[in-house]
């Protein structure tokens, strides 16, 4: 689609938007104009019909061409769901979707008070399919599913991506989900709308489970592979929310573990792990070059707004000469939780904290800009919840803006070819893509402005890379080494700070930073090929070229 076919199909509905993104582009500044016009389309519905003609549309040939494939053996049970509320014609219409399946190795139980344990016990099929009553599989569900077990003969679970269709049968709003993430299942249900699971690992929870929500946490907890197909398999007339079932079957799938759970924002559900009965020692690491009104609203807010009790303050000076800088460290050196310590030298963020971490006391660092204040009195909490966890690398905060919008919810490794934050600009009281940006999650980064990690771990991995990423891309690099490492990094939103974005060490566009700058995406592009990374929260079908989640054209 060329700009001007974009613009004109944008301008009616958006025209300020539009307005702005034909300034960009007569300035020829053609792609901030391209990506104005993708930002102001991302809620109408062409693109999604545009998608589906030419993407969808070749996928689907293909699917045609394999379906008489005799290596496929598994066969699908297909079981409706929803007892309460349904008619009989959305019955029927979800019977018709399975009738019409390319792929014909199923057997239909289109009784809504069938019992899942019953029907798990009385089948020989290979896989049960849950479809809730109105829902309507894509004629291409069974076969994607089968072509999945070619390469993957043993998962335990398998799930696709999904959409709505309106009263009118148009179809909109596309869920391109990201590959399994255990700790975001736990908070939202992004598998159950279609979702085929392995029946001889089901029937290893007889006579449970009493539905299907207990049935995805029972069996995801198991040894064997859950593998995301990255193609729209369902269409749904209503979205469901966490119903208060599914909170309950958390909370009872958790006490295994001894942690509990609540409702979160947005009808989502937040986990709550578990804390060691003597909260372990946290050293949090500020470095700061003067600018003493932010490091003191930075340090303040630590020091008044900390529910976690058990913490030490870590400023290092590096090199700070203006009086009022002085005096600030004169006055908040006689609190006995804060120690300032000097580093010599340019600026240099990665062996700053690198230093400051030889010098720390505590097991756990937490990396902490100076231009950043604590707006949850739990934030310290809510991070070291998961960072005590023996399986997680680094824990990010959520960073907002000045304005209450999202700066940081993650970092997508391969964004731009390089790294971006996930939902960058999202106003926070927006339940943004799916919710995504307001639960905990699994992510490949976070941003070390706000970062808790165990100090062992920090070590292990070899800390901050001071030599080739002084400034710019060191969290990322170094979050990726802790997950080359084994370990899982999280990305925990009740952790929650307003982050004044560089204000203290300027932007690295700007004409002293961008030589310096450069050579830092180049460190991070040949060392762990980002030009090309696939991030498991970012789908293939979303454009990459953007930190906000859209249809990718």
């Amino acid at each position: 689609m060329t700009f001007w076919e974009h613009f004109f199909r944008v301008v009616i509905r958006r025209p300020l938007q539009a307005l702005a993104a034909l300034y960009w582009h007569s300035t020829k500044r053609r792609v901030r104009a391209r990506n104005q016009l993708r930002m102001a389309s991302a809620e109408l519905s062409f693109p999604y019909r545009l998608w589906i003609k030419t993407t969808e549309g070749t996928s689907l040939a293909e699917v045609y061409s394999s379906a008489d494939n005799s290596a496929l053996q598994p066969r699908f049970l297909v079981i409706l769901h929803g007892k309460d509320g349904h008619t009989a014609e959305q019955i029927e219409r979800s019977v018709r979707s399975v009738e019409r399946q390319i792929y014909r190795q199923w057997e239909l139980k289109t009784d809504p008070f069938l019992e899942l344990a019953t029907a798990i016990s009385a089948t020989d099929a290979d896989y049960l399919i849950a479809l809730r009553i109105g829902d309507v599989l894509a004629e291409s569900a069974l076969m994607r599913f089968a072509e999945a077990t070619v390469n993957n003969p043993t998962p335990a679970i398998l799930y696709g991506d999904e959409d709505e269709r309106d009263t009118h049968g148009r179809r909109r709003r596309p869920w391109f989900k990201p590959s399994w993430n255990s700790e975001m299942f736990l908070a939202l249900d992004f598998v159950s709308t279609v979702a085929a699971v392995r029946i001889d690992i089901a029937r290893k929870f007889l006579p449970t489970p009493r539905n299907l929500t207990q049935l995805l946490l029972e069996v995801s907890s198991q040894q064997g592979p859950i593998i995301h197909l990255p193609h729209v398999l369902c269409h749904t007339f209503f979205r469901h929310g966490n119903s208060e079932e599914r909170l309950l079957e958390v909370r009872r799938h958790l006490r295994k573990f001894g942690a509990t759970c609540r409702l979160g924002p947005f009808d989502t559900i937040k986990v709550e792990w578990p804390l060691p009965d003597i909260l372990p020692l946290v050293s949090i690491m500020i470095p700061t070059k003067d600018k003493a009104n932010l490091l003191r609203a930075c340090v303040e807010s630590v020091l008044v707004r900390t529910e976690y009790a058990n913490f030490e303050i870590l400023i290092i000076d590096n090199g700070s000469v203006e009086p009022s800088t002085k005096r600030y460290f004169d006055e908040i050196a006689e609190n006995p939780r804060v120690r300032i310590i000097s580093y010599a030298g340019s600026f240099n963020f990665s062996a700053m904290n690198n230093f400051a971490a030889q010098h720390s006391l505590g097991d756990y660092l937490c990396l902490l800009n100076n231009d950043t204040e604590i707006l949850e009195r739990t934030w310290l909490t809510e991070m070291m919840r998961y960072a005590v966890r023996s399986e997680v690398g680094a824990v990010g905060a959520k960073l907002l803006y000045e304005d209450g919008s999202i700066q940081h919810a993650g970092v997508v490794v391969g964004i731009g070819g390089v790294a971006g934050h996930a939902h960058r600009h999202l106003p926070s009281g927006s339940p943004g893509y799916f919710r995504q940006p307001h639960v905990s999650q699994f992510v490949s980064a976070v941003t070390a402005a706000c970062l808790v990690v165990k100090k062992s771990k920090f070590t292990e991995v070899g800390g901050l890379d001071e030599l080739e990423l002084p400034v710019a891309f060191n969290d990322v690099d170094f979050c990726l080494k802790l997950q080359a490492a084994g370990y899982r990094n999280v990305y925990v939103p009740h952790a929650v700070l307003v982050h004044h974005e560089s204000k203290s060490r300027g932007s690295d566009s700007s004409r002293r930073n961008v030589a310096r700058f450069r050579r830092e995406v180049r460190v991070l592009q040949e060392r762990w090929g980002t030009g090309t990374y696939a991030d498991p929260l970012h789908h293939p079908h979303l454009e990459r070229g953007m930190e906000t989640y859209i249809v990718r054209l």
